[in-house]
């Protein structure tokens, strides 16, 4: 029977300096696909550079996150916040100075190792400031709040990207750090806890294994899927090192694990504590979790790649294209929380997946050259649905089953699979999309009398990329084709970029198919009757003194 004693309410004051924190990394994650065109027409680049920007900030994220952890436990979660807010924006003001792609990388880079810290620190701070019922609102909050900003920055991007730039996006990201900054003076103060020892060794692996994976991901088109292609820095015994990459990241992760438990099992703290997924149901909303994200980040570079690139549109007409999906998103991510209170985590999770599949199904078959079309609206919105129910619910499923003194282990955990799905995510949409143009333009070309081999030879098959019409006439009219030839080449480009977006979407629908599974391990307990087993261990218990 649960306890009639109620803790105090709390002044959701903090709650708006948490929120706009969490706001300023999703502005500026989704901001990044909006502005697109402007940054390809400003650097000169092709649009998988700047996914290569999306990866350098979810990639530094997912690599540090677990250090950021501990930075908050050690130093208290208010006064560490409050630095690396600063930082951040700093990032920013190079972000909107940036001269070059290069430039805008590393300001990626600088924003996601900000973030690293921000993203423990935003779950600490709940913790920290709230109880009980208040807990469980902040942390549907703090999922609204990333839905928010998801929605804002399409909105406010497309409108800025169109009539002025894209660099004043972010240049509202400066600011708005500069409002989190002030406003985390209204945090309560946090103890530091010098006690707390940060495992070098676990920083090292977890670095090291996370890089390799998202870096193999993200250059599987570059350097090869199998055979090594001339893009690649080296290879072994003729073998990209992509996928070699990949599999060593993944033995890295296991090496980390492995580590982690030695060093608790020796006393000492580990850089995660993996008490927080000792339960299938917990490694369940783990997975679960991967798999919502990284299809998230598939659909939001896909989508506006697209419209700008493809179909030549403005920043402008992708926010409009997007709002149907974002606003979806953003409205059942706060209405979900109702739910919680009359359906099982187990079977909002498995709806909303079966959601995600319909939208992505119903996307595939009636897709055209126009995304502003009622049909494609309705399967961003089915989608939306599903991916809104799910972002909330299993990061809430880890917070309610985690004891509080693991909170900063859970923010970690939270942000590494976040982060690294959305590295893996944009860098597997990037790679699949430019693989399966590649192939359908080359079995075109192949089986199409009407191009024949000497004007074939004057293009570059080997660095076959998204395009506008525009782009390939003037690529071919360098080539000296005769119009008919142009044209032909033209068409053939359309219909394989149009292939390529439908195979991509199928795929995607057969990722969301198998998130069911382990969804189905998500806990079947409503939370007015969680286990006793699930919360915090009482006073006095050998569970407390192993937390201690």
């Amino acid at each position: 029977m649960s306890s009639t004693t109620e803790a105090p309410r709390e002044s959701w004051v903090p709650m708006i300096a948490i929120a706009l924190g969490q706001m300023l990394m999703s502005f500026n994650v989704a901001a990044l696909p909006v502005s697109l065109a402007g940054m390809v027409a400003s650097f000169g680049v092709p649009p998988t550079t700047i996914a290569t920007g999306i990866v350098m900030y979810s990639l530094s994220v997912a690599g540090f996150v677990m250090l950021g952890a501990k930075l908050v436990q050690r130093f208290g979660s208010t006064a560490v916040f409050r630095v690396v807010v600063g930082l951040f924006g700093i990032a920013q003001i190079l972000m909107v100075i940036a001269p070059a792609a290069t430039f805008m990388l590393v300001a990626q880079l600088l924003a996601g190792l900000a973030a690293a810290v921000i993203v423990p620190a935003l779950v600490a701070l709940i913790a920290h400031h709230y109880r009980g019922p208040q807990q469980a609102t902040a942390v549907g909050a703090l999922g609204s709040a990333r839905a928010a900003a998801g929605v804002a920055a399409f909105l406010i991007g497309g409108m800025l990207g169109t009539f002025i730039g894209w660099r004043p996006v972010f240049g509202i990201l400066v600011v708005a750090a500069g409002v989190v900054f002030w406003l985390s003076f209204k945090l309560k103060s946090e103890d530091s806890r010098p006690e707390v020892k940060i495992d070098i060794v676990g920083v090292v692996l977890a670095a090291a294994a996370i890089i390799m994976v998202v870096f193999g991901f993200n250059n599987l088109n570059r350097w090869g899927l199998g055979v090594a292609r001339p893009g690649a820095p080296f290879d072994i015994m003729g073998m990209s090192p992509a996928p070699i990459m990949i599999v060593t990241g993944i033995i890295l992760l296991q090496v980390f694990i492995a580590w982690c438990k030695r060093v608790a099992a020796q006393g000492g703290t580990p850089l995660l504590d993996l008490r927080v997924i000792t339960s299938g149901e917990e490694r369940a909303a783990v997975y679960a979790m991967f798999t919502v994200v990284g299809l998230e980040a598939m659909l939001n570079f896909t989508v506006p790649l697209y419209i700008q690139i493809v179909q030549g549109r403005t920043p402008i007409e992708t926010a409009i294209a997007m709002m149907p999906f974002n606003l979806t998103v953003f409205f059942t991510a706060m209405l979900v929380v109702r739910l919680y209170d009359k359906v099982p985590p187990r079977r909002i999770a498995q709806g909303g997946f079966a959601l995600c599949v319909v939208g992505l199904l119903w996307l595939a078959f009636v897709v055209r050259n126009d995304w502003s079309a009622i049909p494609v609206m309705f399967g961003l919105i089915t989608f939306g649905i599903g991916q809104g129910a799910l972002v909330t619910l299993v990061f809430n499923v880890l917070v309610t089953a985690a004891p509080k003194d693991l909170a900063g282990d859970v923010g970690s955990l939270r942000g590494t699979t976040q982060n690294l799905a959305a590295g893996v995510g944009t860098a597997v949409a990037g790679a699949l999309l430019v693989g399966l143009l590649s192939a359908g333009i080359m079995y075109r070309i192949a089986e199409n009398p009407a191009l024949p081999p000497a004007v074939v030879t004057q293009i570059d098959l080997d660095s076959i990329n998204f395009v506008s019409n525009d782009r390939l006439l003037a690529i071919m009219e360098r080539t000296g084709a005769a119009p008919a030839q142009v044209a032909e080449a033209v068409r053939v480009n359309t219909e394989s970029r149009l292939q390529a977006l439908k195979i991509g979407l199928l795929i995607m629908a057969f990722v969301a198919a198998l998130a069911i599974i382990p969804a189905s391990r998500l806990p079947a307990y409503r939370p007015g009757e969680i286990p006793d087993g699930l919360r915090a261990p009482p006073p006095g218990t050998r569970e407390e003194e192993a937390a201690a």
